[in-house]
């Protein structure tokens, strides 16, 4: 199928008719084959949105009725879930458990924006006088480019369409070339539901081609990028130059702080153990707010390294469908070797392989993994901060293992990194896990936890892992601007300059 462009209400082909075979990572086999656009297709639904933007016809929409859109939206992922579910999952190889969660907090997320979209309809300011008015309202920002990586194809395409849609934009949606066809579905449901022509376009393709103009283009407003640190750099230079509205996601370098009182149980162990492996270790570490980084009290070490490690060893991994499969692939063979050449690197340095460390081969109890791109969790004990591993993003199925002794040192170690975006304090005592939670610089802080977020609860990174907020209500003023309009009630002559009539 070639036609898997969506540009101004239209399925069409790349204008050069490149097309590209999707793999699924898990076995390699074709799961589809869909169109490989060029800047020239970009350029086209740039056009296409700004057309559409500069008609009025979705932006002037009541908000009432854009939020309406949006619930709908929710409904027709719902009624046709197992779809979404099975695209999701040959695209990233992940288990449809996984894929069917994601769609619930697909859904969830239309439907905030469609509750939120009406619900703010700017604000009075007092003038202190009796002859003026003055008004805040929010205006959509305009033609927004929306980059969307492939760990998480359609929830994060849904973070940045829902609020686009219901602050009154048009866009460009432009997800990572790997994982195309729940954005291709998502287009589905907004053509079905008869958005206007031109206030949503899909354009497939590599980055350097078929996203580049979304940041570097004079009539795009605004990009939203999800992604990598390099790629997102590049983006915020390119659109520097047109001084467009820019919101970056980068990923981060997430610290999981474990106190010794949070272990000094069976119990207690068992629950901080449990949610160390799902911080590190769920859809195969591919999570831009993966506790990536133990940062556990010198007491407790031993004893949570060994069963840490005891449990690693016993993840299943597998095909998708396959009965028993507890976690999936890697993305690509390129980036499997990318995440062992991290690990070799940590080895090289001097930290020790607890456990994993190589390729997953073999069958495993849940299918042969010989055709995927599988890789054996691991766990990088002994890690200090001189090394690369405990600084650099690995994005795979690799946790290190730092120790410290005191309150002060483990907030120094976890803000050891360029990067800001999640973090965890886990303790029994309620008082030290708050206090050393507000220390840790990071968007989100779990206490006793890892992982859960919440549509209504904004989301973002300190330093490195980028500006802007995804959800909340601050994910939709990313994509409104707000106007003072000032009033006078009574215009007269204000007497400033003299009158010359009267000077003669």
């Amino acid at each position: 199928m070639s036609d898997t462009l969506y540009i101004d209400g239209r399925w069409c082909s790349a204008i050069e008719g490149g097309t590209r075979d999707i793999h699924c990572p898990a076995d390699n086999s074709v799961v589809g084959t869909v169109a490989e656009a060029g800047a020239a297709d970009t350029e086209a639904a740039i056009a296409a949105a700004r057309r559409a933007f500069d008609s009025g016809r979705w932006s002037e929409t009541p908000a009432a009725q854009r939020g309406d859109l949006l619930l709908r939206v929710a409904d027709r992922i719902e009624a046709r879930r197992d779809e979404f579910v099975r695209a999701e999952t040959l695209d990233t190889g992940k288990r449809p458990y996984e894929s069917d969660i994601d769609m619930t907090d697909i859904a969830n997320c239309f439907r905030y924006f469609g509750k939120l979209a009406a619900a703010d309809a700017g604000r009075v300011v007092d003038t202190g006088s009796p002859d003026a008015d003055s008004r805040i309202v929010y205006e959509p920002v305009g033609v927004c480019g929306l980059i969307t990586p492939w760990n998480y194809p359609l929830l994060q395409a849904a973070w940045k369409v829902a609020p686009a849609l219901a602050a009154g934009n048009t866009f460009v949606l432009k997800p990572a070339e790997l994982t195309p066809h729940t954005s291709i579905l998502l287009m589905e449901v907004l053509h079905d539901l008869e958005l206007p022509a031109g206030v949503a376009n899909l354009v497939l393709g590599a980055g350097t081609d078929a996203g580049a103009p979304l940041s570097s283009h004079p009539d795009v407003d605004l990009v939203s990028f999800t992604g990598g640190l390099v790629t997102g750099r590049i983006i915020a230079r390119e659109a520097a130059a047109t001084v467009k509205k820019v919101a970056l996601e980068l990923g981060g370098k997430n610290p999981n702080v474990v106190f010794a009182d949070a272990c000094a149980t069976d119990d207690l162990l068992a629950a901080a153990v449990d949610n160390a492996l799902n911080a590190a270790f769920l859809h195969s570490g591919q999570v831009c707010s993966a506790g990536a980084r133990l940062i556990i009290e010198e007491s407790a070490h031993d004893r949570f390294v060994s069963e840490l490690v005891r449990r690693a060893g016993q993840i299943r991994l597998g095909l998708p469908y396959a009965e028993g499969t507890e976690t999936g692939p890697l993305i690509s063979a390129t980036h499997r070797d990318k995440v062992h050449a991290y690990v070799e690197q940590a080895r090289s340095d001097g930290a020790v392989i607890a456990t994993g460390g190589a390729f997953a081969t073999g069958d495993h109890g849940s299918g042969s993994l010989d055709d995927g791109w599988f890789y054996l969790p691991t766990v990088i004990d002994r890690a200090d901060r001189s090394m690369a591993c405990v600084h650099d993003e690995a994005f795979g199925p690799t946790v290190t293992v730092e120790t410290f002794t005191t309150d002060d040192e483990a907030v120094t170690l976890a803000n050891d990194t360029v990067y800001g975006l999640a973090g965890a304090v886990w303790s029994a005592d309620a008082a030290r896990a708050r206090r050393i939670a507000g220390r840790i610089r990071a968007g989100t802080v779990w206490v006793n936890d890892f992982g859960p977020y919440l549509p209504e609860a904004e989301w973002g990174g300190y330093g490195q892992s980028g500006f802007g907020r995804e959800l909340g209500p601050s994910g939709l003023a990313e994509y409104r601007e707000a106007k003072h309009v000032y009033e006078n009630l009574r215009p007269g002559v204000t007497g400033w300059f003299g009158n010359r009539e009267d000077q003669r």
